[in-house]
């Protein structure tokens, strides 16, 4: 079976337009990395959802009650990829990918319920900012025929900005913000590879290692420092992950690829010192010394699992298309109000055009279900009697987001 070059670079094309729940958006592909020969790309994701909810109707939560909704809460977003492969030999690969692997940016837009905005004194609704940026380096080496072993270090920067506004957050943290400065870590990677160009055949199995930071962290309410406790400094840790991929040729036109990746976000949590220190103030109090430990700022109970299915056709020497299906498991329900997201089902149609034999363009896009789920703050896992019915606050429902993306492909 002799299948076109073009068309096996057909599974790259449309995995750029993945997004997936929690904060995991780039689903951090080795797959350039699996080209032949000498090989470069870049690409864009254009992302706009639709993320709306209806806050709970009780005094503690809301100032107007005939106002329950809490409006749009997601902003759009982008983020790019690049990524260059050199084969230096037929033993030898080197790489390097450049990604945003996790993210997330959300704003609540004033209302007139308070819940999650106050309208007073900074009139702005509570929002969350997460950026980073990964650079994967790569050496790869086969020892024998058709398999590949590879591996290498990983540089990550992350950095974060966090609001909370509103009732639902009590007079206390009412106000509070947080900081996240810019820090950089090395983590690292490693795979194995099984290709026969023959049949289109590529297998992967790819892990990347948790990387761990001490971030210095600013905290205010209402830009007023808070000194609970000296201490500026706190843990914060990416997952770890990995990615099986997989294509294969089903005849000499079309092409089945799949990828399954598993994110370890159980036990994922955030909780800068001084709002960790002002929680166990509250805790304190609430419980009359009967527990003293405070909760979190955000936090995640289970791992997430997605799933992609697709194919790819070749129409002529010019033209392919291809179309997917997804699913993502989410990182647990309730969510937070931080990441009002849990999982999704997704459809994906894109194209692939070809000027030339060495070179492609790529687009498609990608449309998600969003699953519904209920928000709840920090407090819901605290052992504490009753603590669940209150601190569930938000009911978030038949959400949906669209994503586009464009990608350019050279060999060289």
């Amino acid at each position: 079976m002799k299948i076109n070059y073009l068309l096996i670079s057909t599974m790259l094309a449309l995995q750029i337009t993945q997004i997936h729940a929690a904060m995991d958006q780039s689903g951090q592909s080795i797959l350039p990395f699996l080209e032949n020969g000498n090989y470069t790309e870049f690409g864009i994701v254009a992302v706009d959802p639709t993320v709306s909810g209806k806050v709970r109707n009780r005094e503690d939560l809301v100032t107007d009650s005939n106002n329950l909704n809490l409006g749009d809460v997601a902003n759009s977003f982008h983020f790019y990829n690049f990524a260059l492969k050199l084969q230096l030999n037929d033993k030898i690969n080197l790489g390097i990918i450049y990604d945003q692997p996790f993210g997330a940016n959300l704003t609540y837009p004033l209302r007139s319920n308070n819940s999650f905005s106050e309208n007073e004194i900074s009139k702005q609704g509570t929002s969350v900012k997460v950026e980073t940026q990964n650079l994967s380096f790569l050496v790869g080496f086969s020892p024998v025929k058709n398999f590949q072993l590879y591996g290498g270090p990983v540089y990550q920067e992350v950095k974060a900005n966090i609001s909370l506004r509103g009732k639902a957050h009590t007079e206390a943290f009412n106000g509070y913000n947080s900081n996240f400065k810019r820090s950089s870590e090395i983590g690292w990677l490693s795979g194995l590879s099984y290709q026969v160009p023959e049949i289109a055949l590529k297998a992967a199995l790819t892990y990347r290692s948790k990387i761990k930071y001490n971030i210095e962290v600013d905290e205010n309410i209402f830009e007023t420092p808070m000194n609970l406790v000296s201490q500026n400094r706190t843990e914060l840790e990416t997952p770890q992950s990995i990615n099986l991929d997989f294509q294969t040729g089903v005849t000499n036109t079309t092409l089945l690829y799949s990828n399954l990746r598993w994110v370890n976000w159980k036990n994922f949590e955030t909780r800068p010192p001084q709002f960790g220190a002002l929680s166990e103030i509250l805790t304190s109090l609430v419980t009359e010394g009967n527990y003293t430990k405070g909760f979190k700022l955000d936090s995640y109970q289970k791992d997430q699992y997605s799933a992609t299915v697709g194919l790819g056709y070749q129409l002529n020497e010019k033209f392919n298309i291809f179309s997917e299906v997804s699913i993502d498991s989410g990182a647990g329900n309730p969510t937070s109000s931080l990441g009002p997201i849990n999982d999704s089902k997704a459809i994906g149609l894109g194209f692939q055009y070809n000027p030339a034999s060495n070179y492609f363009i790529a687009g498609g896009f990608k449309y998600f279900w969003l699953g519904n789920t209920t928000t709840q703050d920090g407090t819901y896992y605290l052992p504490i009697d009753g603590v669940k019915s209150v601190a569930e606050q938000a009911d978030f429902n038949s959400n949906r987001a669209i994503s586009y993306a464009l990608k350019i492909g050279y060999k060289f």
